[in-house]
């Protein structure tokens, strides 16, 4: 005993130690919170519950030095991505606030002063124990175990696997990236039971997903159900009970995902990624972000460049600079009733502002229109267009201003005479005499009057109104001939006029016979047609594409040109007109200088570390475009080094990407109905018979880099040293790579890259891009990253140089 006390202090040392390590370690990976126990803001870093699989944390968040949200985040995302939050518009103070399971049942949170910022509804419920769950959830239970509370019944902006969105519940958007504030957008049930998105902003409400411009069923819903709930499942599926479903592009177990209304007005599915801990947009409900309502604020216009951008018309200008969501002032008062004098009106292309028209008039001309915002003290602009008649909105609030070729119409903005203007645009002035393209002529076809009627002296038929029926076939005639002169096909379908009168020039095919020189000279050829170079009129090279059987039919052609004219990125090729005549159809294309990449990598004149690198990093953006950020989402099907063009600075430029069939986003089950790409490149999946996703294009770029590292093709067959067998290369080079790389072996980077570079390349870009390219060439499609993944990847090691 007396030995004992010798040592007493050391011995209450230990056991304070003791206890305080066990505290600390139960504090960290508990899930349960006790009646009456608490966790305080001051502990936060070491406070908090966990759930059992270690998934999801639930405590206190914090941003700065004293701003404290109560939340439930991803433990293992890189930024603890948030999914819940119970005091978003009000954060507590880091000095003394607390949150606290009472002993009558309830949550409450408090601040440091004392006051109540939250507290669950569960008075008289009897929960003894909080605790989070694997799936997310946050829940009460009482002494039998029942849950009489959980978060998944108060949503914030996110919805994870197996929790019901339902009546009288909805996703509502942060205000701002990074902030949590509540903020203008929703997504939730209407009444009609139809699943939408709402923009609740500040001056108006507006409704823009499904197409608003569409009823119910237009837009595949139905809503004759008595129930409304939707659930998105742990395999990547989301049903709603309006019939609307999707699937996530890597749909599958094992997956941690989540549906969130982000703070743009897009409702996106994110997948988290295994390895980088970065979250990857596998759908989303708006491919063309310019239709989200609210987006540009009043009397901005969004338009595309190729991403969506916010700007102010002529006469307005940024409310502030830091906020688009403010939208554009009047240069001018507004509040001044403008005599029909004192008014001009300046017309702005491709333009259109939805909703809250004063006036929809249809069968009536320019004129009549323009005099229906003159003589209207609210009208602030009108809009005009043919859709076989003439089509008239006056607008009395300019939201949601959208621009896009494919509009057939224009906006006309109401301003006075006096007020100076910067621009090309010359405004139409309210006393002189409108021309009777836009004034009196009513035509069928909208694009037609785009195309050909600016080119007809219009006063001449002022002096035949009597006949002026006859002269608008003559002229609807007269237009198919110079567009389509020497064609057989009988009939266009009207995106078919859209696209010409908007993208792209048409040409004839004895023009490009020509031009091509009898299609001499051949600068390659693959699965979808033969490229020959040639010279236009104009003295402008260009590569001309002779497309093969497999587009024979127009309509079909027309549709692949669409997509293509909606693209633009510095890494695809641009295209720069088109021939559809006869059974000819040909595509032409701007003239690449150093042809493609595999007339650099696999030959003497071989390229630099330096321009190898730029070639796979700028591939990799060239792809993650059309895969999530372009206006259709297309999968090119076809990557290989003969699709990579080079241009005088070695940029890559991805060819033919819009020659393969557009995946049907959200539609379950979407596949393609042909094998399209190049044996050696294609991914597993196409022989499997498995439904296409964009993974298939990741498996090829994953080769092309490979490639680019070995300096060699690897969709040759070699034989094994091993076992004499047969096998492709890259499969023996993957495996060879990785028994490499897994046994320590420190001279494998060494023993990988071109031998002809002479050890004159960056070793962590060339281990960097070692490791993407083998996890894109995973034979589970599942485990492949995505591009954009790939993009980030490159771009956090593109400055190194050792």
């Amino acid at each position: 005993m007396r030995h004992l006390q010798d040592h007493k202090p050391w011995f209450l040392l230990v056991l304070v130690i003791t206890s305080s390590l066990v505290q600390l370690s139960c504090s960290k990976n508990q899930n349960v919170l006790d009646r009456g126990a608490s966790l305080s803001v001051k502990d936060a870093d070491s406070n908090s519950l966990i759930s059992p699989d270690g998934s999801f944390s639930c405590g206190f968040y914090g941003v700065g030095t004293n701003a404290y949200w109560f939340s439930i985040w991803f433990t293992d995302s890189r930024e603890k991505t948030i999914v819940w939050m119970a005091n978003r518009d009000k954060p507590v103070n880091a000095r003394g606030s607390e949150l606290a399971l009472k002993k009558n049942g309830v949550m409450v949170l408090k601040d440091v002063d004392g006051t109540n910022v939250w507290e669950s509804n569960s008075t008289s419920s009897g929960a003894v124990k909080a605790e989070i769950l694997d799936t997310g959830n946050l829940v009460l239970r009482d002494h039998r175990g029942f849950i009489v509370w959980q978060s998944f019944d108060y949503p914030t902006d996110t919805l994870l696997p197996s929790q019901s969105l339902t009546k009288g519940k909805k996703l509502v958007s942060s205000l701002k990236k990074g902030g949590f504030a509540t903020g203008y957008y929703n997504l939730y049930f209407d009444s009609d039971n139809v699943l939408r998105l709402l923009y609740d902003g500040p001056e108006i409400t507006s409704l823009y997903w499904p197409n608003p411009s569409f009823d119910v069923f237009q837009n595949g819903r139905t809503k004759y159900n008595s129930s409304r709930i939707a659930e998105l499942d742990n395999m990547g599926r989301f049903l709603s009970s309006d019939q609307f479903q999707f699937n996530a592009s890597d749909a599958g177990s094992g997956i941690k995902r989540r549906l969130t209304m982000d703070y743009d007005g897009n409702l996106r599915l994110y997948s988290l990624d295994n390895l980088t801990k970065v979250w990857n947009i596998t759908w989303e409900a708006m491919a063309q972000m310019c239709n989200v309502h609210g987006l540009c604020g009043r009397n901005g216009i969004c338009t595309y460049t190729p991403y969506p951008k916010c700007y102010c018309p002529p006469g307005y200008e940024i409310s502030d600079q830091s906020d688009w969501n403010s939208g554009c002032k009047a240069k001018f008062d507004l509040s001044i009733c403008l005599k029909p004098e004192e008014v001009k009106f300046l017309e702005v292309p491709y333009v259109d502002y939805y909703g809250f028209d004063l006036n929809y008039t249809r069968s009536v001309t320019f004129k009549d229109c323009r005099k229906l915002c003159l003589e209207d003290c609210r009208c602030y602009a009108f809009s005009y267009r043919l859709a076989g008649e003439g089509v008239c909105f006056t607008k009395g609030v300019l939201f949601n201003g959208v621009q896009t070729t494919s509009f057939p119409g224009k906006i006309y903005l109401k301003l006075p005479k006096n007020l100076t203007l910067s621009g090309s645009v010359l405004p139409l002035e309210s006393g002189a005499n409108c021309k009777a393209s836009e004034a009196d002529v009513k035509v069928g076809t909208a694009s037609m009057y785009d195309i050909e009627f600016k080119k007809v002296k219009w006063a001449y038929l002022y002096s035949f109104v009597s006949t002026i029926g006859v002269i608008e076939l003559l002229i609807l005639a007269s237009g198919w001939w110079f567009l389509f002169r020497k064609d057989d096909t009988p009939a266009r379908v009207e995106d078919g006029y859209l696209l010409i009168s908007s993208q792209f020039r048409g040409f004839t095919f004895s023009e490009l016979k020509k031009a091509t020189k009898k299609f001499k000279v051949e600068l390659g050829r693959g699965g979808s047609g033969t490229v020959y170079k040639g010279i236009l009129a104009d003295e402008r090279e260009v590569a001309v594409k002779r497309l093969g059987d497999i587009f024979t039919g127009n309509e079909e052609f027309l549709a692949e040109l669409s997509t293509i004219g909606k693209i633009n990125h510095m890494n695809l090729v641009r295209m720069w007109g088109f021939c559809s005549e006869g059974k000819h159809r040909l595509l032409v294309y701007e003239y690449i200088e150093n042809l493609s990449l595999n007339t650099h990598l696999f030959s003497s004149n071989f390229l630099g570390w330096k321009e190898r690198f730029k070639v796979a990093l700028g591939t990799a953006k060239g792809l993650a475009y059309l895969h999530d950020e372009c206006l259709e989402w297309v999968i090119h099907c076809d990557v290989k080094p003969e699709n990579i063009l080079l241009d005088s600075e070695f940029e890559p430029k991805i060819a033919d990407f819009g020659l393969a069939k557009l995946s049907q986003r959200g539609m379950p089950n979407s596949e393609f109905s042909r094998i399209r790409g190049t044996k050696g490149y294609m991914a597993p999946e196409w022989a499997l018979n498995l439904p296409i996703t964009a993974k298939v294009d990741v498996y090829s770029y994953g080769v092309v880099i490979l490639e680019i590292v070995k300096g060699i093709r690897l969709s040759n067959w070699v034989v094994d040293a091993d076992n004499q067998e047969p096998e492709v290369e890259l499969a023996r080079f993957v495996r060879v790579v990785r028994r490499k790389i897994l046994c320590g072996e420190e001279s494998w980077l060494e023993e990988t890259v071109d031998p002809r570079l002479q050890g004159n390349y960056s070793k962590s870009q060339a281990r960097k891009l070692v490791e993407v390219g083998l996890s894109c060439v995973e034979e589970d499609r599942n485990k492949r990253p995505t591009m954009a993944t790939v993009v980030q990847i490159l771009l956090d090691c593109e400055d190194d140089r050792q």
